[in-house]
C-alpha cells in the first residue's frame, strides 16, 4: 500500500510507527464491515485519517467460498496457508475445471469524524491444482492469472502493485484520499 500511495502529498504512517498494536475482531458480515472495523479502531486510537482493507478469495464452483472467511477456512487457528490451500483443493475435487475465481478487496477510509469512504478491487483468475511461485502468501501459489500465465506467487512486487485486488482497491481509493487531503 505504501508504494502505491507514495505519490500522495501526505506522510503515510504505519500503526507500528505510532506504537499502536491493536487486535481487531473481524466479525463483520461483509468485507466493508471488516475493513471499517479495523479502520475505525486505528483512527480512534491515532486521531488520523486511516485506511484499512479486508479481502478474500471467491471461487465460483464453491458459490463464492471461502470468501469473507478465506483466512478462517479451517477451524484450527494454527492452520497454515498450505493447510488452507490443501483444504480448498479438497473442496474443489471432482468439480469441473477450470475453477474460476477472483480475489476481492474492499478498502475503508475513515476520517476522525467517523465518515467512511470505500473503494474496491477485484482480480479475476482461476484455481490450479499445483502450486507455483514463492512470492506470495495465502492462496497466491494456486491462483492463476490466466491472461499472463503466472500465479499470484510468481508475480514480482511491482507486478502485484498493478494487478492484485488490493492494488486495484488502493488505486481506486487514491481520488478519495486526494479529495480528503484537499479538504
Amino acid at each position: 500500500m505504501q508504494a502505491i500511495l507514495a505519490a500522495l502529498p501526505a506522510r503515510l504512517v504505519l500503526p507500528s510507527d505510532l506504537g499502536l498494536k491493536l487486535e481487531v475482531v473481524e466479525d463483520g458480515q461483509t468485507y466493508a464491515e471488516n475493513a471499517t472495523l479495523k479502520a475505525r479502531a486505528f483512527s480512534q486510537a491515532s486521531g488520523l485519517v486511516t485506511l484499512a482493507d479486508d479481502s478474500g478469495l471467491e471461487v465460483d464452483a464453491l458459490d463464492g467460498l471461502p470468501g469473507l472467511h478465506s483466512h478462517r477456512l479451517l477451524a484450527d487457528p494454527n492452520a497454515s496457508d498450505a493447510d488452507r490451500r490443501a483444504r480448498l483443493l479438497e473442496l474443489l475435487s471432482g468439480k469441473p475445471v477450470p475453477w474460476k475465481a477472483h480475489f476481492h478487496c474492499t478498502v475503508a477510509i475513515i476520517v476522525p469524524q467517523d465518515k467512511v469512504y470505500y473503494a474496491e478491487g477485484d482480480c479475476p483468475g482461476e484455481i490450479i491444482p499445483q502450486e507455483r511461485g514463492s512470492n506470495g502468501f495465502g492462496y497466491d501459489p494456486i491462483f492463476l492469472l490466466a491472461w499472463i500465465g503466472k500465479t499470484m506467487a510468481e508475480l514480482t512486487m511491482e507486478e502485484k502493485n498493478h494487478l492484485s485486488h488490493r492494488a486495484l482497491a488502493v488505486q481506486a481509493a487514491i481520488p478519495l484520499l486526494e479529495r480528503l487531503l484537499a479538504d
